[in-house]
């Protein structure tokens, strides 16, 4: 089983960037997969981006491509969305994910944080 903490959540102008930190503890090894969704009130989850843990697969939403990269650090078992040129309609609570199966369906993931608010004025 995996446990997910995630940080990085926050405020800031169109335009900006912001990086949110998935850290992941328990049993992580590279047959996981990993997601990144996000949720605003009154819409549905969606994706947002995904990678295998040994990174052999990424897939991104065509909304969010060329802007956003999911990325992990080996030694600290830690999964990054780095997000850049952000838009108004980025806001939403984003939620890391992990699961045995990549893709883009919500799911297929079975362990999940708790989410961040990310904010995106302007």
């Amino acid at each position: 089983q995996v446990q997910l903490v995630e940080s990085g959540g926050g405020l800031v102008q169109a335009g900006g960037s912001l990086r949110l930190s998935c850290a992941a503890s328990g049993r992580t090894f590279s047959s996981y997969a990993m997601g990144w969704f996000r949720q605003a009130p009154g819409k549905e989850r969606e994706f947002v981006a995904g990678r295998t843990w040994n990174g052999g697969r990424t897939d991104y939403s065509d909304s969010v491509k060329g802007r956003f990269t999911i990325s992990r650090d080996n030694t600290k078992n830690t999964v990054y969305l780095q997000m850049n040129s952000l838009k108004p309609e980025d806001t939403a609570v984003y939620y890391c994910a992990a699961g045995w199966i990549f893709g883009a369906t919500s799911h297929q993931y079975i362990y999940w944080g708790q989410g961040t608010q990310v904010t995106v004025s302007s």
